[in-house]
C-alpha cells in the first residue's frame, strides 16, 4: 500500500509525472520549458505523456532547468520536488480510490517490467537456432 502523502514515490510515479510535477514547481507552462529547451511544445508534452524520452543531453538541461537531480527524474529517488503543500479534505472513500489507483499503477509497472523481461528472453530464444 502507497501512502497517499507521498507524491512523487519512484512505485507510484512515472518520469513524465515527475517532468510535470517538476515544470509546475519552478512556475513554467510546457510552452516556457520547451522553448527554453529548444523543442517543441508537442515534444514537451509528449515526454510528459510518457509517450517519448528525451536524449541524454536533454535530460540534463532539464534538471537543471528544473532544479532536481537527474536521478530523481529518471526514478524518482534523490533531489526532487516535494509534493503539493496544500491540504485537501478527502472523504475516505476517495482516500482509498486514490490509494488503490496507485497500488495499481505501481503493479502495472512491475507488470510491464516483467513483460518487458519475458519479451527478452523470446528474443534470445528465437535467435538461436534449434
Amino acid at each position: 500500500m502507497t501512502d497517499t502523502n507521498d507524491w512523487f514515490a519512484p512505485e507510484s510515479t512515472t518520469f513524465g509525472d515527475r517532468l510535470a510535477g517538476a515544470r509546475e514547481a519552478a512556475g513554467l507552462t510546457q510552452a516556457e520549458l520547451a522553448r527554453r529547451l529548444g523543442v517543441k511544445t508537442k515534444t514537451m508534452r509528449a515526454w510528459e505523456e510518457d509517450l517519448a524520452e528525451p536524449r541524454a543531453n536533454r535530460l540534463q538541461m532539464l534538471a537543471g532547468l528544473l532544479n532536481v537531480s537527474l536521478g530523481w527524474l529518471l526514478s524518482g529517488v534523490g533531489e526532487g520536488v516535494p509534493g503539493p503543500t496544500e491540504e485537501v479534505d478527502l472523504t475516505p472513500d476517495l482516500k482509498d480510490i486514490l490509494t488503490e489507483m496507485r497500488s495499481l499503477r505501481a503493479e502495472m509497472a512491475r507488470n510491464a517490467d516483467r513483460l518487458a523481461r519475458l519479451e527478452k528472453r523470446l528474443r534470445k530464444s528465437l535467435e538461436t537456432p534449434l
